[in-house]
């Protein structure tokens, strides 16, 4: 039996034209998720069982799957899935990929209705995220930038972080959809500003997958119990979510992705681009992007971004 349908906080402005908008205003509850991937799917998925009702659309059909077990609807395409919604939530890898879902024929502006909150958690360039909202306001649409953290774990986990833009009367309104996937949610300014965020995250994170590449390379040419160094490590000030959730994966060389090497190297061209523009120095950041660079270059791009590991290891000779 499907999942009861749950409220969600009643919209800042009136979401339809007809008679019964008032009662849709408070019952937004049809979902529309474009997206279903690795981080999409498990977010859907938890998004049905919290009880919206929700819609996927997948390139890739069959990754559709696990959100029709669950009670969800899978759609042929990007307007089937968004021509009833209340909310579209948009995760796909690029900004060409976010422009190409909303602005295409057989995209959200041309294709749900005016009113529709489009709350796109995918994690693109900030420029291309204000340009987006502004035309989505213009076409009388309301939009959010939401990229999120926390990998795959989190979002089987709905235990995200997210980073959210836009106007503060919209974040309200998703409050209910954000609870559904993320643990620590916060509107951190206008259009813009989670992508900004989540740029200066995706900065953190290489870097320390970087130190940690390079300090489980360094104990292993000691000859040092490599367990109980990383057991001890994370137990002092250089414990971190990194460390805990990627250590393991480079002592047993095992780099099933959970967040590619393509996607933060994409991130990272995010940043040092931002960066460049706004006169902020960051050397270590253009490091760290060579690095994620170079292990694409070689050939670890379908990685988990934890196997820049091979890379650093590869410096030291001990492919």
């Amino acid at each position: 039996m499907a999942a009861p349908r749950r409220a969600l906080r009643a919209l800042s402005a009136p979401h339809r034209s007809d008679p019964a908008s008032s009662e849709r205003d408070t019952i937004m509850s049809t979902i529309a998720f474009i997206g279903l991937g690795i981080m999409g799917s498990p977010m859907a998925v938890h998004l049905q069982n919290a009880g919206h009702s929700v819609v996927g659309y997948n390139r890739t059909a069959a990754k559709a799957q696990p959100l029709v077990e669950a009670g969800g609807a899978a759609a042929s395409s990007v307007a089937e899935a968004v021509k009833a919604a209340d909310v579209v939530a948009v995760m796909v890898p690029d900004s060409p990929d976010v422009e190409g879902v909303l602005t295409g024929d057989d995209g959200v502006l041309a294709n749900a209705q005016p009113g529709t909150l489009v709350v796109d958690f995918s994690s693109i360039r900030p420029d291309v995220t204000i340009a987006l909202a502004e035309q989505a306001k213009a076409a009388g649409f309301r939009y959010l930038d939401a990229p999120v953290s926390g990998g795959e774990a989190g979002a089987k986990n709905a235990a995200l972080s997210i980073m959210v833009g836009g106007a503060a009367e919209d974040f309200a309104a998703a409050k209910d959809v954000f609870d559904a996937v993320g643990k620590t949610v916060v509107h951190v300014g206008p259009s813009g500003s989670g992508q900004t965020v989540k740029a200066a995250n995706q900065l953190i994170v290489a870097g320390n997958i970087a130190l940690l590449a390079e300090a489980v390379v360094f104990l292993e040419a000691f000859g040092v119990d490599t367990e109980a160094a990383v057991k001890v490590l994370g137990g002092g000030l250089a414990g971190s979510a990194v460390l805990n959730q990627k250590a393991e994966k480079m002592l047993g060389r095992e780099f099933a992705p959970g967040f590619r090497i393509d996607l933060h190297h994409k991130d990272l061209g995010i940043f040092t681009t931002a960066a460049r523009e706004q006169g902020v120095v960051a050397p270590v950041g253009a490091v760290v992007a060579q690095l994620m660079a170079a292990a694409r270059a070689e050939g670890d791009g379908s990685l988990d971004h934890s196997g820049l590991f091979n890379a650093v290891a590869r410096l030291s000779g001990r492919d």
